[in-house]
């Protein structure tokens, strides 16, 4: 099944400079993510502007229909932090009720969670 990686692309951390930055850390998280997901055919990436966990950035939503989700955040804007995330999306992906175990979570994600989300109820429950 297919995990999605939302990626807040408007994320700044404390240390934002606009006098010598020009991409936002979000921006650079975000290609970060996207190179690191290349060719996955169990995550899919996307882009919005403002997750509201502005005291988090850098955050990241994780997702997959009929399955928990969780919002991560307080990432550096690194290529260890993307390949962190898209690893934990994977076993996401791999995951029939979106829960993975914590002995299994990349060492790169923990310490990272801010929310987790039930799944929206069916047709049928509702």
């Amino acid at each position: 099944m297919t995990s999605w990686i939302t990626i807040c692309d408007t994320c700044k951390r404390e240390d934002w400079d606009a006098a010598t930055q020009t991409r936002s850390h979000g921006e650079d998280l975000a290609a970060l993510i996207e190179r690191a997901a290349e060719g996955r055919t169990d995550i899919r990436t996307r882009r919005v502007s403002c997750l509201m966990g502005c005291g988090h950035g850098c955050n990241v939503a994780i997702q997959g229909a009929g399955k928990l989700a969780y919002t991560l955040g307080n990432f550096l804007p690194d290529a260890e932090a993307a390949v962190a995330i898209v690893d934990y999306a994977a076993l996401h992906a791999e995951s029939a009720t979106g829960q993975v175990p914590y002995k299994q979570w990349p060492q790169g994600v923990k310490g990272h969670f801010v929310t987790r989300h039930p799944p929206l109820p069916t047709d049928s429950e509702t």
